[in-house]
């Protein structure tokens, strides 16, 4: 296992070398010089104005992948390759009538994105998985509260124990900010419009697990449970494709660096040294533009972050660790 995942690492390194590298002492990584700096390169993803008037300590606070071995704890599944992986391939359109799979969430200034990144591919799978009978929208509160093995809540949290906490304790529903469900988000979308006053974008804490459902709502925390079976890890591209147009989305982590948050179009690859940290998405597909291979991402930073909330990067090349993070799991019907 340990020579695998050196093996994987050192492919990524090599595939890395001869990438334009930025340079960025002294540099302002949400400034303009920045953007100007990675547009020069004329690498094969654009940067652009994210986080407007928000300091680069914003950004670092939503990445709250922790360090964990429970990824390497977690079985690992084998598809059958066969000629069928298409070029290209989107869960939005594979599976029209599953209304999560066109969500963009809104962490808000917490990390909590292995939780989002988590309950995203659950809500995909549960539709697709009852061929569209049941839409749930499930609650990254729930996660983020009650999950007692995950770690931190906005201090940052473990995706493979999201996917546990799945199978073992269920997850119920819950919309965005103040949205549908029995569990809602808590946390203001704070640099977006919301009613009322902006809340300020400072450092936020889970709420206390309550496993009670919002006043009004028709059933009971018990009974709104959705459960998953037992979780398992994919590696290597043709693997995490295969899963993907099988089962739906997956949930993986990859690691971050100062160029990331200026994102708007494109492939992304690393052209920064600066890590900032490790963050966690949600893979729905993939394709190829302009001969270069790529992701399909939803990212859980608003609509108006990068790409109308979504983003490409590089596939193949295990770019930022991104395909030897890949968690998913069955959803119980």
């Amino acid at each position: 296992m340990k020579s695998l995942i050196i093996l994987v690492a050192l492919i990524g390194f090599a595939s890395s070398k001869s990438r334009p590298r930025l340079s960025i002492d002294g540099l302002d990584p949400m400034s303009d010089e920045m953007i100007k700096q990675i547009n020069s390169l004329g690498t094969t993803w654009k940067a652009g104005k994210n986080f407007e008037g928000l300091p680069i300590s914003h950004v670092k606070n939503l990445l709250g992948v922790r360090k964990s071995e429970s990824i390497l704890k977690l079985p690992r599944v084998y598809h059958q390759i066969n000629d069928d992986l298409p070029a290209t391939f989107d869960a939005r359109e594979a599976w029209p009538n599953c209304t999560s799979t066109r969500l963009i969430r809104d962490q808000g200034s917490c990390g909590s994105c292995w939780a989002f990144g988590s309950v995203e591919a659950m809500s995909d799978r549960i539709c697709i998985a009852s061929k569209g009978k049941i839409q749930v929208d499930l609650s990254a509160e729930d996660v983020l509260d009650c999950c007692e093995d995950c770690g931190f809540g906005c201090g940052g949290g473990d995706p493979g124990e999201a996917w546990n906490y799945f199978q073992a304790s269920g997850v119920v529903s819950g919309g965005l900010y103040q949205g549908t469900g029995c569990l809602p988000y808590s946390i203001a979308p704070c640099e977006h419009h919301v009613e009322g006053p902006r809340p300020a974008c400072g450092d936020q804490d889970a709420a206390q697990c309550t496993r009670s459902c919002v006043p009004g709502y028709s059933k009971s925390f018990k009974d709104d449970k959705h459960f998953g079976r037992a979780p398992y890890s994919v590696e290597g591209a043709q693997q995490i494709m295969k899963e993907i147009m099988t089962n739906g989305p997956v949930t993986a982590s990859f690691e971050v660096y100062a160029d990331f948050p200026t994102y708007k179009s494109g492939v992304y690859q690393q052209v920064s040294e600066d890590f900032l940290g490790g963050h966690a998405i949600k893979i729905l597909g993939w394709g190829t533009e302009n001969n270069v291979d790529y992701w399909l991402v939803a990212n859980s930073w608003n609509t108006d972050w990068g790409d109308k909330g979504y983003f490409k990067i590089r596939r193949g090349t295990n770019e930022c660790g991104i395909e030897y993070n890949v968690v998913a799991g069955l959803p119980r019907i």
